[in-house]
């Protein structure tokens, strides 16, 4: 379609064309996700295609497109620095709200099959601990921030009935293992409150116990104190890992809606900031 048309439609309020196919506009605007150009991608493929999929215009075929997002995960995967990576986050960003119109739709009795969430889980959950890109805000391309939208994902589906105590630490440890992973940049375009964000998303089903939280605390928390030993930077991981314990920590004490855990994780996360911040909390 001509740059016109889209500009139309946003202008309606991505009120959806009734003269076109359904499925050639999907596939337009799914090739817009992965674009370099700021304005197609985050003015007019998104906003669109997460207004449609919200106002049910894909409840027949939601199935499919989530398909075709978590397809959308694996292209370029491997890659740092290119285009590619607008194509991975975008992708995972719809995901999220294919997820949360999946659990709409699952209080009607109209949901997905309980494997098609398990399966977009393990194509989520793979590609966020393999993406290599961790650019934030890229400049003259807009906004990356594939981990940020990985993160959403995850609190979608965290959301999802079928995932229960097993599934929901399984995402524990993904958020983990994408902190802990070594990098080359310091994550500071807010994928720390994101992250934070999704574990509320799945403290907040109240089915991990503190037998499961408390070690995967500490886990973290191994990796939060920098050293100056050695010859490379020692905030990269500690300070990715820190910044998003005290994210966690913040929400979890002020955010509405407190777990069950809360009190006695906020005793165990204070312990282990206190312990990694001796010169300020002597």
């Amino acid at each position: 379609m001509e740059a016109a048309f889209w500009d139309r439609v946003v202008a309606e309020g991505h009120r959806l064309p009734t003269d076109l196919p359904l499925a050639d506009l999907t596939v337009e605007l799914t090739t817009m996700l992965g674009s370099a150009d700021p304005y197609q991608r985050d003015m007019v493929a998104f906003p669109t295609l997460a207004a449609w999929v919200s106002e049910g215009v894909y409840d027949d075929l939601l199935e499919g497109l989530g398909d075709g997002m978590t397809a959308g995960l694996a292209v370029g995967l491997g890659e740092d620095g290119t285009d590619t990576v607008f194509r991975r986050s975008f992708s995972a960003l719809v995901l999220a709200v294919v997820l949360e119109r999946a659990g709409t739709l699952a209080g009607t009795g109209a949901g997905l099959p309980d494997d098609t969430l398990l399966r977009w889980g393990d194509r989520l959950a793979g590609w966020l601990v393999r993406e290599r890109d961790l650019r934030g805000f890229v400049l003259g391309k807009g906004w990356a921030h594939a981990l940020a939208h990985g993160a959403d994902a995850l609190g979608a589906l965290a959301e999802a009935p079928v995932m229960g105590r097993l599934e929901l630490t399984v995402l524990l440890d993904v958020i983990a293992d994408r902190l802990l992973e070594p990098t080359r940049s310091r994550l500071v375009h807010g994928e720390d409150d994101r992250f934070a964000a999704a574990t509320l998303c799945i403290l907040r089903r109240d089915l991990v116990g503190m037998e499961v939280l408390e070690p995967w605390v500490a886990r973290l928390a191994d990796l939060s104190t920098p050293t100056p030993e050695g010859v490379d930077d020692p905030f990269l991981v500690t300070g990715n890992v820190q910044s998003y314990l005290r994210a966690l920590h913040l929400q979890l004490a002020l955010a509405p809606r407190s777990p069950a855990c809360r009190a006695d994780l906020l005793l165990v996360l204070i312990g282990h900031l206190r312990a990694a911040n001796p010169t300020y909390l002597q």
